[in-house]
């Protein structure tokens, strides 16, 4: 592949699909032979295939899967599994691939699985091992958490390299022999129907498990029974920063299941954020409600208010002859989340709840006329030529409100959802 093309797919190894599809549609709009000038066509239209077919193998789990195992010599030319071919002109499919999963694709002259595999004698064309898969997996975690930050430890098992064998799955002097199923390929053609079409596909040799060799029983390795790697179990540790956010991710290098000649992948912990029955997030911020009487709304108050995410308690001292309103907004700087990599806070936005006394309240005649004399009065009387007294219900409920009408809600038609006026029949 050419140096100006080696950035085609910005993507890391062990993306989502969300991630994949992203990169390939900014990858594919910017190489699109439409976007180019007319010379610079040819060379546009190879890599746009280029980037087609290495979406249809990393969007497709089960052809993810045959490339991580096999590399792109189990593919040929059109994305599909199958031996033979390549992409036209000087992009390398492989080389594309490996950008994709961030150095992983096929290396130097070969690809293990053909004329190589893992723990066979290594990989073909001197290239340097690829990593084994990395593990994801969501995270959840309360508000709490976010706001003060933890470690946490967890205990995980894992494969790991058989330590007697080291990784070579046969005891000391043996030889693996070549599996005669798939002529030591590792993958095997499979002859599907689709649509009453008989189509051939490439999938993992289940003689050998994919190995292209194997060890006949008497040969295998005592511990991990030719399987080459052993269970393992090992306490594991997690740090959630201060202030970190839904979707952050958390990496524990080197942490995946350990796979012959090849690096270790990465655990990676996506966090996902617990509703919390007080709070709200935005960004940096957060933002609460209290509840105040009617009282305290007229005539002040001091008292803690609410219970912070880290327990402490939040004190407001509001003025006496200071009238707080129904759904007003208390904004207290620095006491919001804090913000990582930094000794900074976001703001509390307090939004007030005036509570009202209950149906129970029942006070006394001279109480009700004190807050009549205390408080303000009611505006000048509205003048009418006709005055009605009518009964009301004070259990209204507003979601009834037009469920009356016989149209549906509403006797007015959107022009827009009027049906297009038919020509008549000449």
């Amino acid at each position: 592949m050419r140096n100006d093309d080696r950035q085609v797919l910005e993507i890391q190894r062990g993306a989502s699909k969300d991630e994949i599809r992203s990169a390939y549609r900014k990858a594919a709009l910017s190489s699109h032979p439409d976007k180019v000038p007319e010379d610079e066509r040819p060379t546009a239209e190879i890599k746009f295939k280029a980037v087609q077919e290495a979406y249809e193998i990393l969007y497709d789990d089960q052809k993810r899967h045959i490339y991580d195992t096999h590399g792109m010599s189990a593919f040929n030319g059109s994305g599909d599994p199958g031996m033979g071919g390549g992409m036209p002109g000087d992009v390398d499919l492989d080389d594309l691939l490996a950008q994709m999963f961030g150095g992983m694709g096929g290396m130097g002259g070969g690809m293990p699985g053909m004329g190589g595999m893992p723990g066979m004698g290594g990989m073909p064309g001197g290239g340097q091992p690829r990593r084994s898969r990395n593990e994801q997996q969501d995270y959840e975690v309360s508000l709490e958490m976010l706001y003060k930050g933890k470690t946490v430890k967890f205990a995980s098992t894992k494969n790991v390299i058989c330590s007697l064998c080291k990784g070579k799955g046969g005891k000391e002097k043996a030889k693996a022999k070549e599996c005669s199923t798939c002529e030591g390929q590792g993958i095997r053609e499979v002859i599907m129907q689709q649509g009453g079409f008989l189509t051939k596909s490439a999938q993992p040799c289940t003689t050998c498990n994919g190995q292209g060799r194997f060890f006949s029983p008497k040969d295998k390795c005592k511990k991990c029974k030719g399987k080459k790697t052993t269970e393992e179990k090992k306490i594991l540790e997690m740090y959630i920063p201060p202030g970190s956010r839904e979707g952050d991710k958390i990496v524990l290098e080197g942490e995946a299941d350990q796979v012959p000649d090849q690096e270790p992948g990465d655990i990676i912990f996506r966090l996902v954020q617990e509703e919390h029955e007080v709070f709200d997030r935005a960004g940096s911020d957060l933002r609460a409600s209290f509840d105040v009487t009617v009282a305290e709304a007229l005539t002040g108050f001091s008292r803690v208010v609410i219970k912070h995410l880290d327990g402490r308690g939040i004190e407001l001292t509001h003025p006496a002859g200071k009238v707080l309103s129904p759904l007003q907004v208390l904004k207290i700087p620095g006491e919001g989340m804090p913000i990582k990599r930094s000794d900074s806070k976001g703001d509390l936005y307090l939004v007030v709840n005036v509570t009202f006394p209950e149906e129970n309240w029942k006070p006394t005649p001279e109480m009700l006329e004190k807050i009549k004399q205390v408080l303000p009065g009611p505006e000048a009387p509205i003048t009418a030529e006709t005055v009605d007294e009518v009964e009301f219900d004070p259990k209204g409920n507003m979601e009834e409100f037009g469920a009356q009408d016989a149209q549906g809600g509403s006797a007015w038609v959107d022009d827009d959802e009027e049906e297009p006026a038919q020509c008549a029949a000449q």
